[in-house]
């Protein structure tokens, strides 16, 4: 049997969008979550309801570590039974050893394998993927894709109000200074991923009412210059951000807003209670 083409490999922090789930040749390979000595697969062993229970119960947070070589290797290996290359897209190496993981498992198997850094996570990963299904499903090479998607990184704009600060603090995301005068003066930072793929605290509002307004005033901006699709990502908290949704849709009618959660991984970070919104910007 003759092999296809080409595979799409991700990590666990992507959103896999209903157009990554139907397409066959779309592969997510998972992160790793610790709690002390004992260790869960990001989707596969703990859903994130049950994650946020073990947060709850637990003496200390968890930790996330990014899968081996070794793991890729094997992985790799899987896939190059039934395909003749990949392009795999990954979160941030700024934020992650993924990426680096990922290149050496495929050296290890001698997979052809192009490389992506999203400079993102989340919804910033899936939007170059799904780019990128599109180019190649229109005829575009490989060479065209990758020039077009590693153009394209860092163009996710994105705005975060976290739920747990003590969980963003300790990950180790954000300085101790920022979380300090958090603490003290009972503000809450709203947090970016800049163009070069780093988590940098931009702003501070007073409450989680004014963090909501916010990511309104910030979408509202993002539709005034012709932005017409929305992502809205949370910790957990689904009715919240099917509020979000709805206030915004209030004063964009036109706008598509998708709502997803975060994955069990960036839940760790982020903590229960955690909203954003993100959209392309045009590269």
């Amino acid at each position: 049997m003759s092999k296809k083409p080409l595979a799409w490999i991700v990590d666990s922090t992507a959103y896999i969008s209903e157009q990554m789930k139907n397409n066959p040749d779309c592969f997510s390979i998972p992160l790793n979550i610790h709690f002390g000595d004992t260790q869960y697969i990001d989707g596969v062993d703990l859903t994130t309801i049950e994650l946020y229970e073990k947060i709850k119960n637990a003496k200390d947070l968890p930790k996330t570590s990014q899968p081996s070589a070794g793991d890729f290797a094997e992985k790799y290996e899987e896939i190059m039974e039934n395909y003749e290359e990949a392009i795999a897209i990954h979160l941030s190496e700024k934020l992650s050893g993924t990426l680096a993981s990922s290149k050496a498992g495929a050296e290890m198997v001698g997979f052809p394998v192009t490389f992506i850094d999203s400079l993102s996570l989340s919804y910033g990963t899936t939007a170059l993927v799904e780019e990128g299904m599109d180019m190649y499903a229109q005829g575009a090479s490989i060479v065209e894709i990758k020039e077009r998607l590693t153009a394209m990184a860092g163009h996710v704009k994105n705005y975060i109000s976290f739920g747990k600060l003590d969980q963003l603090y300790k990950s180790g995301r954000v300085g101790g200074i920022q979380f300090f005068i958090g603490s003290l003066l009972k503000v809450k930072p709203i947090v970016q991923m800049s163009s070069a793929g780093e988590l940098i605290p931009i702003d501070k509002v007073r409450s989680d009412k004014r963090a909501v307004q916010y990511l309104i005033d910030k979408s509202m901006d993002a539709y005034s210059r012709g932005i017409q699709k929305l992502h809205i990502m949370h910790g957990n908290i689904p009715d919240a951000a099917i509020q979000l949704r709805n206030l915004i849709l209030e004063q964009t009618p036109k706008m598509e807003i998708i709502i997803g959660e975060l994955s069990s991984v960036l839940a760790v970070h982020s903590g229960e209670g955690t909203l954003s919104v993100l959209w392309l910007e045009e590269a």
